[in-house]
């Protein structure tokens, strides 16, 4: 689907699309990422969520799972939601990643966007969460059941 990018300059009065952005220490609210994307222009609303799951692909459970972020993480999690806001027709985005200690279940990460259209929402919001999880210095610290440990993403 072909979709026209939408382009913004404060200057310009044009509103900034990205109405929420954070890496926190504190339990995640699906309902506040949500509540932060919309837009009575928006069609379409793609929300994902990221939580903490008791394996890893290999054969010892998770018990233990720590985020930690560099101090940029926040300045990156803006350059990659710029990025995508400038090639995607996003009316409205919002990005909250957990850091610290957390337990099976526990959300980490939450993202929504709304667009115009349902394929540019979905589009925009996979290619949001991807590129955080690519771009945006933010390491998880996994322990297994049988005492052996990793670092994910370092």
């Amino acid at each position: 689907m072909a979709h026209m990018a939408r382009t913004y300059d404060k200057g310009q009065g044009l509103p900034d699309p990205i109405r929420l952005l954070a890496v926190r220490d504190t339990p995640l609210s699906v309902d506040e990422v949500f509540g932060a994307v919309g837009d009575d222009a928006a069609g379409g609303t793609a929300l994902f969520v990221g939580t903490v799951r008791d394996h890893d692909g290999g054969p010892a459970e998770v018990t233990r799972l720590a985020y930690s972020a560099h101090p940029s993480a926040e300045a990156e999690l803006r350059r990659v939601a710029e990025k995508v806001a400038a090639d995607f027709p996003v009316r409205a985005m919002a990005a909250v990643h957990r850091v610290g200690d957390l337990r099976v279940g526990d959300l980490a990460v939450v993202v929504a966007v709304s667009c115009p259209h349902r394929g540019e929402a979905f589009a925009a919001c996979r290619r949001l969460i991807d590129d955080l999880k690519r771009e945006v210095p933010i390491w998880k610290h996994q322990t297994f059941a049988d005492g052996a440990d990793e670092w994910v993403g370092a």
